[in-house]
């Protein structure tokens, strides 16, 4: 008798955005969590389309990641300079969602 497969939805798990939840608007962060589902599936334009700021995003976390395990020259100040990105290309994506 063959094992059951069991079927795995990552949407199922993913938690509900609270601001929107309570008062009906999206946060800034609306969308990352299905933009990593969509990068986790291999749909690369998807997870763009769905949060903009997801491969910056991504590449801090990485730089960071890096220079905790290797010192990197300038860390701080590259650090600083991606996050103001980062902050910018959030910012812009929420306000243009209201437009």
């Amino acid at each position: 008798m063959p094992l059951p497969r069991l079927e795995f939805n990552i949407n199922d798990y993913m938690l509900p955005c609270m601001n929107k939840k309570l008062l009906g608007v999206d946060c800034p962060g609306c969308g990352i969590q299905r933009s990593i589902a969509l990068i986790l599936q291999g749909d690369f334009s998807g997870a763009f389309q769905m949060y903009p700021a997801i491969y910056s995003l991504l590449f801090l976390f990485a730089f960071v990641a890096v220079n905790y395990f290797y010192k990197i020259k300038n860390a701080g100040k590259i650090i600083t300079a991606l996050a103001i990105i980062n902050v910018a290309l959030i910012m812009t994506n929420y306000i243009y969602k209201f437009i």
